[in-house]
């Protein structure tokens, strides 16, 4: 393997910071790299000095046949789109549309961030880049990357405005498709299910020094927690999330530590005296205290929003203590339901009822909040919701709060208008927890948080008694917090979902090749009928035989049979789903609702071909 770029003893100051000290480190063909860090520790920075556009004050960056010799592409945070372009512009450039239909690699990236440029989903190639949505720009400058395909590809949070199906699909094809001699790539990301499943090597960017971990994620908290052992940092074993979060790897679900290759018996003596994350029984125990037996319920609810349904009918119960993460498609509805349930959003139908004691808190996608008190100091927000609080059976100050979510010293004195995006989402979660809610919902909770805050999070999460819900594609978060997960697939109605994310995505998958070949048998049989006189229609492979009134009959009797089969499958989908609820925390039964719900929706899908070939008949 030889050096694509190599930075020899860089250094970098901002003001009175060392971004980057003294740095060597080179990147190789054939690399995946990730790169963590705490938010403001240089990993931009450390992108920019090696796409060539930050100079570094000090050291040199040398690439593989001088400046002209390799390609680099860089995804920054902010694309540099120009709103002008057309999205074929932006995305293909100049190239025909025979060149880049007739390469798999750039359909499989057009398909997997832009939906297969269908008209519903973007406009079409032509329209405009300057009508698009924040989330949907970053979509065309990442597709626009990927299709250029250089040689050295830096990717600043590519996972950012990406669904669980967008990550996945990114994961997928940069350790599958990308992969070459002389490529590679490094993508800065908080995402530590997509660190796992990229990255072959990974960065920590910490305190001006760049540190190399061989594996993704798994294998560098390994890492971590070894390296804490041999220096002597043992002081207090079960307040070290390093350790704790190995722990959590090592006892979790095996396809979660297969790729790293672990020491399996240092893991093992790291974590001999380690607890579980959290006692499930007797925080529900304590929930049910707190709580009483009714929390929050949807009953029969709909909401109807333009002409999208976005809930149809749908009853939920959710239990004193559950644990539940919401994964869905971008539109869905899993931020609409957030607010159903919150009683924010009026119901079109059916009602909603919530428990006396319960107290909830909403932490949405919004920071505006916190503008009121731009003018004061973190501490003084903080305390102004409450100085003290009890967590984990402990009561502990604000300031103690506020430290465990990464307000630690200095940065408690910082001016609220002065914060980061990941700081001011910080405080939100810091204030939110305060308040003691015994209802805890969160709407994208990872949005600008570093790996850092993450597990401090989740560690102050595991101690938390109440009922919590969680929105997020990051799919290691919903593992990490959740006892379960749900889906909003797009028909009005919530999912259980047994097997998790990953059931989530088969389910979608299943989805879209049933989709697929139903407009595939269309488009065939379209091309195959006759046209005027007789002769098959342009374009047409085999002459078709026109439908005898007879035939047009029957047809219509099967579209009015169908249709009612149907309606019958939909109430029987429902009532399964309503006994999945009440089933919740019965796994045996759970497991049997589940087979006769997928044949439910295998039944569904044979049918709707049936009626498609029905309705292409009658024309």
């Amino acid at each position: 393997m030889a050096n694509l770029v190599s930075l020899e003893r860089v250094s970098l100051v901002f003001g009175t910071a060392h971004v980057l000290d003294d740095v060597s480190i080179g990147v190789l063909t054939g690399e995946r790299i990730g790169v963590v860090g705490v938010n403001g520790g240089g990993k931009s920075t450390l992108l920019r000095v090696m796409a060539d556009l930050q100079e570094p004050d000090e050291g040199r960056v040398a690439k593989q046949g001088g400046a002209d010799g390799i390609r680099i592409g860089m995804l920054a945070q902010d694309d540099a789109l120009d709103p002008a372009w057309t999205v074929h512009e932006a995305v293909l450039g100049d190239r025909d549309e025979h060149v880049w239909a007739g390469d798999p690699r750039i359909r499989d990236v057009m398909t997997g961030l832009l939906g297969g440029i269908a008209a519903e989903a973007m406009d079409g190639l032509e329209s405009r880049v300057g009508t698009k949505s924040g989330g949907e720009r970053r979509r065309l400058a990442l597709a626009r990357l990927l299709v250029d395909d250089p040689e050295l590809l830096l990717l600043d949070e590519p996972t950012n405005h990406l669904d669980v199906e967008g990550v996945a699909w990114l994961a997928d094809h940069l350790a599958s498709k990308r992969p070459r001699p002389g490529n590679a790539t490094v993508a800065i990301t908080h995402d530590r299910w997509f660190l796992d499943a990229y990255a072959t090597t990974t960065w920590e960017v910490e305190s001006g020094k760049v540190s190399d971990f061989e594996g993704g994620y798994a294998a560098y908290v390994l890492a971590k927690a070894e390296r804490d052992r041999l220096a002597g940092v043992v002081a207090d074993r079960r307040a070290n999330l390093m350790r704790k979060e190995l722990a959590w790897l090592r006892r979790g679900p095996p396809a979660r530590t297969s790729k790293p290759k672990f020491r399996i018996d240092a893991a093992n003596a790291l974590i001999a005296d380690e607890p579980a994350p959290r006692d499930s029984v007797e925080l529900a125990s304590f929930a049910t205290k707190r709580l009483g037996k009714d929390v929050l319920d949807l009953e029969d609810a709909t909401i109807v929003l333009g002409e999208r349904t976005i809930l149809d009918r749908v009853t939920w119960r959710l239990a004193p203590g559950e644990r539940v993460g919401i994964v869905g498609v971008n539109g869905a509805g899993k931020s609409t339901l957030l607010r159903a349930l919150t009683g924010e959003m009026p119901l079109d139908g059916g009602r909603r009822r919530q428990g006396k004691t319960v107290s909830i808190a909403h932490l949405t996608q919004e920071v505006r909040e916190l503008e009121r008190f731009e003018a004061w100091r973190v501490i003084e927000a903080i305390e102004d919701v409450k100085q003290w609080t009890t967590l984990g059976g402990k009561e502990i100050s604000a300031g103690q709060l506020a430290t465990r979510l990464g307000f630690t010293g200095g940065r408690q004195q910082t001016r609220v208008g002065d914060l980061s995006g990941g700081e001011r989402r910080r405080l939100q979660l810091t204030r939110l927890l305060l308040t003691e809610p015994n209802v805890l919902i969160l709407d994208e909770p990872t949005n600008d948080l570093d790996i850092q805050t993450l597990t401090s999070l989740e560690d102050v999460l595991d101690g938390w008694p109440g009922t919590l819900i969680v929105v997020s594609h990051d799919r290691y978060l919903l593992e990490r917090v959740c006892d379960h997960e749900i889906a909003l697939l797009g028909d009005g109605k919530i999912r259980d979902l047994p097997g998790g994310v990953e059931e989530y995505l088969r389910l979608r998958h299943d989805a879209d090749r049933a989709r697929d070949q139903a407009r595939d048998q269309a488009a065939s049989r379209t091309s195959a009928a006759p046209g005027p006189g007789g002769r098959p229609a342009p374009g047409g492979a085999h002459p078709g035989p026109t439908a005898s009134p007879g035939e047009l009959r029957e047809a219509r009797k099967s579209m009015a049979r169908i249709e009612k089969q149907l309606t019958r499958l939909d109430d029987r989908e429902a009532r399964l789903h309503g006994e999945m609820a009440t089933a919740a925390t019965d796994p045996v039964a759970l497991r049997g609702l589940n087979t006769s719900l997928q044949q439910v929706v295998a039944e569904r899908e044979l049918l709707e071909l049936e009626w498609l070939e029905a309705a292409e008949l009658l024309g």
